[in-house]
């Protein structure tokens, strides 16, 4: 369109300029100047036919341009559809497999549950035809016996009923007057020797098993050099000794007492690996959060070699052995654990001991009276939380790990919530009660104490989403760590209240507890 435009403005401008020179000429009748007029003109038609033509070309360069963006826009829109159309296809074909196989699996299911019921079907026809069988032996073994019954008392002129109590009289009378006497004889020696006997065993027995008490406490004093160290401790607004507490379960007091901190919880590994840790951060003078967490994990590795090494160093000391790792690990663990303020590592060996004298005495088998002896207490630091008393948990654990009946029965018993199948059972109950009766050996205050801080702990340990427990202040406060990942904001608020709630409500105790639930959430990434 616009090379027609442009040919036909040249045209009206040649016709403008020949009509403008042909009256120039008429007037001027000069053919040198029309001639000239002409040349012009003809020249200005070329330039304009030129001009026409370059503006066609242009225009049909842009056109062709614009027509390939538009083809190629074209074909990149149908090659996302046919991608999308192929994604869908080949989700369909893997629906269509996934439904196939799970009808196969329907099928197969279906044939062996009707092979099952076919072979129940046949099971109980062929049972239902022997039990028949049998019913009818025992009519004719029931109806033979009647008959032989019959002969007998035609035989003997006396029903079977009078026959058979006569002979049990008779049988009765023998059993009696034989009985009586034996009965006399014995009941007379045993008074005589009997008590004697048992109280020169007992005694003997406790002269030469003499053992020391330790009185176990709850708090454990940490020396220091001096007292720049404590400001080094508590860090920056107190972080140090929160990551502190935080990692071990240990309340940390900081106070005026000179060159010392107190650790202060019930339990004594806790302590231990608290004290460790502490002793370590000291000693290499780097304090902070990051490097707290990493010593705390590699004492708790160091706690655990320990509580192995002395389990087995108890064991040969002992002489009892065959222990299976897990049993000589509860006794490594028995270090670290009181029983009424009684240290329950000295107690076993103790016990242990005093079966080996007592067994000596009464000829039984020393090896399985020591062996358990020792044992006798091991589900107080059984690491499974179970409701079962711990006599009964003890018992449990050693039949697991392959313990004889008899040793397992004397742990069982060791409190009478069984009933005693050999004599090392009654021998273990004697010698745990002297070996907690003796003066200082025990005291009850501290082990209640103990046992309602764990409760508290335990409690709140078995609401979903908590990660650690620790009852801290001497159980005025009790911090809950849970899993950011499954417990939010808003459930840590209810978490709270629901565990002070169940607190009032399952416990006894005095004044007030603090339910501190902690959410902490971090991202860690690693620069390669």
């Amino acid at each position: 369109m616009e090379y027609v435009i442009g040919i036909a403005i040249g045209l009206v401008l040649g016709v403008a300029i020949g009509y403008i020179i042909n009256r120039y000429l008429l007037s001027a009748a000069n053919t040198k100047m029309v001639e000239t007029a002409k040349i012009k003109a003809d020249s200005i038609i070329q330039a304009a036919e030129l001009k026409g033509e370059n503006i066609k070309q242009e225009k049909i360069s842009k056109a062709n341009e614009k027509y390939q963006q538009l083809k190629e826009r074209f074909e990149q829109n149908a090659k996302k559809q046919k991608e999308k159309l192929d994604s869908m296809q080949n989700r369909v074909k893997q629906r269509e497999q996934q439904l196939a196989s799970r009808e196969e699996k329907v099928k197969q299911e279906t044939n062996k549950l009707r092979a099952k019921q076919t072979e129940a079907d046949q099971l109980k026809e062929s049972l239902s035809k022997q039990l028949a069988v049998i019913e009818k032996r025992m009519e004719e073994i029931e109806a033979l016996r009647a008959k032989q019954v019959e002969d007998l008392e035609k035989i003997a002129g006396l029903s079977a009923e009078e026959a058979k109590e006569k002979m049990i009289e008779a049988l009765r009378e023998e059993a009696k007057t034989e009985a009586s006497a034996h009965i006399k004889d014995i009941v007379e020696e045993a008074q005589l020797t009997a008590t004697k006997q048992a109280k020169k065993i007992v005694i003997e027995t406790i002269q030469r098993t003499a053992a020391e008490h330790a009185i176990e406490n709850t708090v454990t004093v940490f020396p220091l050099e001096n007292d720049e160290i404590k400001g080094r401790i508590i860090g920056r607004e107190g972080r140090n000794i929160r990551a502190l507490e935080m990692a071990t379960g240990i309340e940390i007091i900081v106070d005026d007492t000179p060159e010392a901190i107190i650790l202060s919880g019930f339990d004594p590994v806790r302590r231990e690996i608290a004290r460790l840790s502490l002793h370590r951060l000291v000693t290499d003078g780097r304090i902070h959060p990051a490097r707290i967490e990493e010593v705390v994990k590699k004492t708790e590795k160091r706690v655990e070699e320990e509580i192995i090494e002395t389990g087995e160093r108890t064991v040969i000391d002992l002489g009892v052995h065959g222990l299976r790792p897990e049993l000589i690990k509860l006794v490594g663990r028995m270090k670290y654990r009181s029983s009424y303020g009684q240290n329950l590592l000295k107690h076993s060996r103790e016990v242990a001991n005093l079966c080996a004298v007592m067994a000596s005495e009464l000829g039984l088998d020393i090896k399985k009276a020591k062996r358990a002896g020792l044992l006798h207490d091991i589900g107080k630091v059984a690491e499974e939380h179970s409701d079962l008393p711990h006599a009964l948990l003890g018992m449990e654990l050693a039949s697991k790990y392959g313990e004889q009946e008899e040793v397992c029965n004397a742990i069982g018993a060791h409190h009478d919530e069984i009933e005693m199948t050999s004599l090392i059972s009654p021998i273990v109950q004697a010698c745990d009660a002297i070996s907690g009766s003796r003066p200082g050996a025990r005291r009850e205050i501290v082990e209640s104490y103990i046992k309602r801080l764990k409760d508290l702990e335990d409690l709140a340990l078995s609401y979903p989403g908590v990660m650690k427990t620790y009852a801290i202040q001497a159980g005025r406060e009790l911090r809950v760590i849970v899993e950011s990942e499954k417990v939010s904001d808003e459930k840590a608020e209810k978490l709270a209240f629901d565990i002070s709630q169940q607190i009032m409500k399952d416990m006894q105790y005095p004044g007030h507890i603090k339910v501190t639930v902690i959410r902490e959430m971090r991202a860690i990434a690693y620069a390669k």
